[in-house]
């Protein structure tokens, strides 16, 4: 599967953007998909997942409450909608696909084998 993210901008604290990441060459659905984000200078770190089936997710704890994960099958689209943005959620945000069985969600880094380009999300203050 490959995977292209976009939606990426600039956008003020406290406002909201959502990004998206479709999938092309396998279909979505055979995998669980996350998303990861790398701030200048820092090492990439986990922000959400979501299950291939079930809709369950994970969230990591600093985007809790602001962030929505949600894959759309029928369209090979996983999205991150993102509110209440602070200047420090400013990264290159990462897509990325693991294959998986039913309802299983992983922050792992390390368990992810896909991965797209990023899309620069900047948050000013």
């Amino acid at each position: 599967v490959q995977l292209q993210a976009s939606g990426g901008g600039l956008v003020q604290s406290g406002e909201s953007l959502r990004i998206s990441c479709a999938a092309s060459g396998r279909s979505a659905n055979r995998y669980q998909l996350g998303w990861f984000r790398q701030a200048p200078g820092k090492e990439r770190e986990f922000v959400a997942a979501i299950s291939r089936i079930g809709g369950f997710t994970e969230y990591a704890d600093p985007v809790k409450g602001r962030f929505t994960i949600s894959r759309d099958n029928a369209k090979n689209t996983v999205y991150l909608q993102m509110n209440s943005l602070k200047p420090e959620d400013t990264a290159v945000y990462y897509c990325a696909a693991r294959s998986a069985i039913g309802s299983a969600v992983d922050s792992d880094i390390e368990s992810y084998g896909t991965w797209g380009q990023g899309t620069l999300v900047t948050v000013s203050s």
